[in-house]
């Protein structure tokens, strides 16, 4: 378990490394301010006009941003493309993780050590250190470790035997922010105890249309609880970094931006909400989790268009995410999210 203690201490500075590479820019736009959770919901405030900057409760460390630059400027080409390829661990060996110099790996819903979905807590943690040994194994200048990440949706839903919660939807109905910061804390808890350092949740997909067949993924359809919760639930995973008794994870905040309020509820479809509405509605959660300090964010597989209300934006990635709302972190693709 050795190995666990300086995976911990490893993950804030590989995903720093990796946000780094994605060469995330600063912002501007009025600041929002932090806020707490509280137990009960906050009441509607007044309506943003544009995408608000956003200033993160982790704050950066001077020491790790000179090391990271010097690490970013020794790699090669290939240590850099390597450094942002996620794969399967279905698909890749801790051998090939050596060789490529890849920079993360994760087991999505249906996928277990050895395809054996009655693997142990040890089978997991085991093949995690096959693959933490086979990065800092690799030839280059500055070893990195691997990371992993795990859909811990509603718990460590993937581990045999792991605690699970009610799915999204229902911890919404609960109207307790500080029952989510809870969960959170302990879904990280055993998705550490299982040797893996990132949990792909919170989801803060804000629902619309009840068609969407994945509406049990969202707390709610009001913007103000999916806030909260998005707020409390990335605290839970987290933490604030420091040294403590109670393991985290990194937490991340999905799917960027509007996959809640495709047109009919069509999964990865078009969402045609004037940008007003994607600023007031389906943002928040975004603005509540950076707040927190998340450290990575999905985009998703919708995409965004209305012609009809002349939405004229520029790419959602870089110019609303990256350099209006400061994303400092690390922007994790399963699509594009580019206007039409």
């Amino acid at each position: 378990m050795q190995r666990l203690f300086s995976m911990r201490l490893g993950a804030a500075l590989a995903a720093a490394l990796a946000a780094a590479l994605m060469a995330s820019c600063g912002g501007s736009s009025g600041t929002l301010p932090n806020t707490s959770p509280d137990t009960n919901i906050a009441p509607k405030t007044e309506l943003l006009a544009d995408w608000p900057t956003v200033t993160s409760s982790i704050q950066k460390d001077a020491n790790m941003e000179a090391r990271i630059a010097d690490i970013v400027t020794g790699m090669t080409l290939k240590e850099k493309v390597g450094q942002m390829v996620q794969a399967e661990i279905k698909d890749i060996t801790p051998e090939q993780v050596k060789q490529y110099y890849i920079g993360s790996v994760l087991n999505g819903g249906g996928t277990w050590p050895q395809k054996n979905k009655q693997a142990t807590a040890a089978d997991w943690v085991k093949l995690a250190d096959d693959y933490w040994a086979a990065s800092m194994a690799a030839d280059s200048k500055n070893k990195i470790p691997v990371m992993w990440g795990t859909d811990a949706v509603h718990g460590h839903n993937n581990v045999y035997g792991a605690t699970l919660f009610p799915h999204n939807i229902g911890l919404g109905a609960a109207n307790n922010p500080d029952l989510i910061k809870r969960i959170g804390e302990a879904t990280a808890t055993q998705v550490a105890a299982t040797g893996i350092d990132w949990s792909f949740g919170p989801t803060v997909a804000v629902a619309r249309d009840d068609r969407w067949g994945r509406t049990y993924e969202s707390y709610s359809e009001d913007p103000q609880i999916v806030s909260k919760y998005a707020d409390a639930m990335v605290k839970g995973l987290q933490g604030d970094f420091t040294r403590t008794t109670t393991p985290t994870v990194i937490a991340t905040a999905k799917h960027f931006l509007g996959d809640g309020g495709t047109d009919q509820g069509d999964d990865q479809g078009i969402n045609k909400s004037s940008e007003s509405d994607m600023i007031n509605i389906h943002g928040p959660g975004y603005y509540a989790a950076l707040g927190a300090g998340v450290q990575t964010v999905m985009a998703s597989f919708s995409s965004w268009t209305n012609t009809s209300l002349g939405t004229t934006v520029g790419k959602m990635l870089t110019d609303v995410l990256k350099t209006k709302m400061g994303l400092m972190v690390l922007s994790l693709g399963t699509g594009t999210v580019t206007p039409n």
